[in-house]
């Protein structure tokens, strides 16, 4: 972790002298700062959106005027740092949650068709059906002509398109693939169409960039509107305020989705700290403009909660589909054979060329890669990049799989590990592993080898892809390598756990620190804005199973109150 030097001194001119009274003052039982060298405090002020003195009840209580606000939490209450998610996709979560069919990955085929078929009674006759999400494990019974006529009958003859939980692939419905113009001798360049065995036609299923068409069909039919976009991300932004998060980084953005934030911030409504990941290419969403296009617009949406400071490169796909790419083998199938590793989309020299592009305009990047010949290739580059003086930020997303070799290069070539935890737990997805790498699958997210080895680990939720944002659920999970919401049984790798302090690092200033944030952000600190959650009880002081059993009482970005539990 890094942050700024100790700032609680008595020695400091601001809590000697205040030459106006605070805003607001908060007093608890406990108050984590994450500052290493003054990790605890009882009071803090606030003033004009950041802290303006922190540390012992009297110190802060001279800071009091006529008109201060005094927040009085009482003994049992704790105040952290707001949280922080390096990874999310706030915009696609948002717009899932007002305009689109809500499906979880429990449910059976049945149960979707039929909630399906609900959706269809209340739509015009050729209007589309958008939702998500089906379980990774399902695709294989997805993929038939038979299946496909059953979606078709639901919802009674719409275009519907239903996103997989990793959200890198779709199912679609006949009329969807009509509007597309996936046909058996038509079928996307990009990606994979599954086919029927039998007749030979697109079943339906399509996996990364084969979806793509039918977003397009999508967006030809009229998409959303700019309001509705940005309705989109004030609920993704209401909602990840509701579980303690105050700033994010959105992993994947369109121009609609930059001007839907900056358009937020200039109307004082965007209640977090933003930065945008702008697309360089798109192998699932479907966006257009990409690479330089959007690149190069995406400084003209710069406000001063959002910051368009990073790119966005897809290097692989997803294990399950095996789109991944691994140094060794995935287990033998009849479509792949026994010698099939994946493949990364691009070779390492476009990697560079792109990195080299990136750096010149003074931008970060975050590189998904979800196996670990992806995340070689990257760590080759940066390799590359350094000998060249180039110390651009370079984030490894999801990184869950990384060679043993490659291990303490993310620490030496200051790479960020942006973890998932989210999505490791015994599930559907790490059973989903288990099918296509075998005893690999139990090797994931090697997170107490990178902190050891001095890499910076910071939290991400990939939500939707994850059912929720919560930053408890990340923190247990990291903690006790288990499903916190109990799931399912099992602990994967525990031998990988952290301490519930350095989780909680993780998800605050390690993360802010990664998004560029961490003068910002990330920890409660004299000059930072007084961006913090207000917790029923210290959630890492007791046992770590009941982390998640935690409750949100409010949370308060730049000194306001933008959440309240009551």
């Amino acid at each position: 972790m890094t942050d700024a030097p100790a700032e609680h001194s008595a020695d400091s001119p601001a809590e000697r002298s205040p030459d106006a009274p605070a805003d607001l003052v908060v007093r608890a039982g406990t108050i984590r700062t994450l500052v290493r060298d003054a990790p605890s405090a009882e009071a803090f002020a606030v003033r004009g959106g950041r802290i303006a003195v922190i540390g012992d009840r009297e110190t802060v209580d001279a800071w009091r005027g006529p008109d201060t606000r005094v927040v009085d939490l009482g003994p049992d209450a704790a105040v952290y740092p707001g949280f922080v998610d390096v990874h999310n996709h706030h915009a696609i979560a948002g717009r899932t949650d007002l305009f689109e069919l809500v499906l979880t990955p429990s449910l059976t085929l049945d149960e979707i068709l039929d909630r399906i078929r609900e959706r269809a009674a209340s739509l015009p006759e050729d209007a589309w059906i958008v939702g998500g999400v089906v379980a990774t494990t399902l695709l294989p019974t997805l993929a038939s002509t038979a299946v496909r006529r059953r979606l078709d009958e639901a919802a009674g003859g719409r275009p519907v398109v239903i996103a997989e939980d990793s959200r890198h692939n779709r199912w679609a419905s006949t009329r969807a693939l009509e509007l597309a113009g996936i046909t058996a001798g038509s079928v996307p360049a990009g990606g994979v169409t599954l086919l029927d065995p039998e007749d030979g036609t697109p079943t339906g299923v399509l996996l990364e960039a084969a979806g793509i068409p039918v977003q397009e069909a999508l967006e030809r039919a009229g998409g959303l509107t700019a309001a509705q976009h940005r309705e989109a991300s004030r609920r993704g932004v209401e909602l990840v305020s509701s579980y303690g998060i105050t700033a994010f980084q959105d992993a994947g953005v369109s121009v609609e989705i930059l001007g839907a934030l900056a358009d937020l911030d200039r109307a004082g409504e965007l209640d977090a700290w933003v930065v945008s990941s702008l697309l360089v290419n798109d192998e699932i969403f479907g966006v257009d403009p990409v690479g330089m296009p959007l690149i190069t617009q995406g400084e003209r949406f710069r406000t001063v909660h959002h910051r368009p400071d990073f790119v966005k490169i897809f290097l692989d796909g997803v294990p399950p589909a095996r789109t991944a790419s691994f140094l060794d083998p995935y287990v033998a199938d009849d479509a792949h054979g026994a010698h099939f590793h994946g493949t990364t989309t691009m070779t390492a020299e476009e990697l560079l060329d792109w990195l080299r592009v990136v750096d010149a305009r003074g931008l970060g990047a975050k590189i998904h890669c979800t196996g670990d010949g992806s995340a070689r290739l990257v760590l080759d580059a940066a390799q590359q990049l350094r000998s060249e003086g180039i110390g651009m930020p370079l984030q490894i997303a999801h990184g869950q799989f990384l060679a043993d070799a490659d291990l303490p290069r993310l620490a030496a070539l200051k790479v960020t590990a942006d973890i998932s935890p989210f999505i490791w737990f015994p599930g559907v997805i790490p059973d989903a592993l288990a099918e296509v790498l075998g005893e690999r699958a139990e090797h994931s997210q090697p997170n107490r080898t990178l902190i050891d080895s001095g890499a910076l680990v910071a939290g991400g939720s990939d939500w939707p892809v994850s059912e929720s944002p919560n930053p408890l659920e990340g923190i247990q999970g990291l903690v006790t390598r288990a499903d916190p919401l109990g799931r399912a049984p099992g602990v994967l790798w525990p031998e990988q756990a952290i301490t519930a302090e350095e989780a909680l690092e993780v998800f605050t200033i390690n993360a802010a620190t990664a998004m560029g944030l961490g003068d910002e952000t990330g920890s409660l600190a004299v000059g930072k804005s007084a961006d913090f959650v207000v917790l029923d009880r210290d959630a890492i002081a007791g046992p770590p199973e009941d982390i998640v059993r935690t409750r949100v009482l409010s949370t308060w970005f730049a000194g306001r109150e933008v959440f309240s539990a009551s």
